[in-house]
């Protein structure tokens, strides 16, 4: 019993969004970034590690749109998602995710698919019905 669930255990920790993600512009295909996801007290947080800047943007650039904290805030190493709590069904929920491009931040839902080789990020405004998909992959 006891090797079964030694076994098991890389699976499970697989399920979780723990790692680095690369995500990729829903228009050109493109890898955009590496995202480090860390949990820290039972809460997820995200910051890009790597970014890959397209053919119109600076190598240094900030997030110029963002208010608060974020306001200029440099993209390399800019905290992208937080507070990401883990909920019954196994999606991490109850979380917000910043948008550097447009500064504005959304609620927002993760669910590790395939087997945690790819991330299913949801963000929306109000309801998870009204908002959009991206999908990233585990690096």
């Amino acid at each position: 019993m006891l090797i079964a669930l030694l076994a098991a255990a890389p699976a499970f920790a697989q399920e979780s969004p723990v790692g680095t993600w690369k995500t990729v512009d829903d228009k050109s295909g493109k890898v955009r970034s590496l995202v480090k996801i860390s949990e820290v007290n039972g809460e997820l947080r995200g910051k890009i590690e790597k970014f890959f800047p397209g053919p119109d943007e600076k190598p240094n650039a900030i997030c110029e749109k963002c208010e608060g904290a974020q306001k200029d805030a440099p993209i390399l190493g800019f905290t992208l998602i937080q507070g990401f709590k883990k909920g019954p069904d196994g999606q991490w929920q109850d979380g917000e995710i910043t948008d550097p491009e447009n500064g504005k931040t959304y609620r927002s839902r993760l669910t590790p698919i395939e087997g945690g080789k790819k991330l299913e990020v949801r963000g929306y405004i109000g309801s998870p019905i009204f908002g959009r998909s991206q999908i990233w992959v585990r690096e």
